[in-house]
């Protein structure tokens, strides 16, 4: 197992917009993912994708977030995104990025709190 990490996180005002970071060492995973758990409740997957383009599901979006934020990666820097748009107080959370089964260790996350 590898350590995830997470950052990017902010305070930002509803309607505004995040980009978060997640670096890990080493190892390619053929698919990756960005979870998120608000206080109170279960982690969630938010937006999950491929690490080969031609894939036949490239990515995924929970429905919450589908419009808004988009999942992307830099497979040469071992490194994915989540760019996160009109974002609503609803989204605060701390948002995690592990493999979509999951598999590797949690980081600690990196907290997004949206205001009114």
């Amino acid at each position: 197992q590898v350590q995830m990490s997470e950052s990017g996180g902010g305070l930002v005002q509803a309607g505004g917009s995040l980009r978060l970071s997640c670096a890990w060492p080493g190892r390619t995973f053929s698919r990756l993912a960005w979870f998120r758990q608000a206080p109170g409740k279960e982690r969630q997957l938010v937006a999950a994708i491929s690490w080969r383009s031609w894939s036949s599901v490239p990515t995924t979006y929970a429905t919450s977030v589908k419009g808004r934020f988009a999942i992307s990666r830099d497979n040469a820097k071992n490194t994915m995104y989540l760019q996160m748009n009109s974002l609503k107080p609803e989204d605060t959370a701390v948002y995690y990025c592990n493999t979509d089964a999951p598999s590797e260790l949690w980081g600690q996350g990196t907290q997004v709190t949206v205001s009114i």
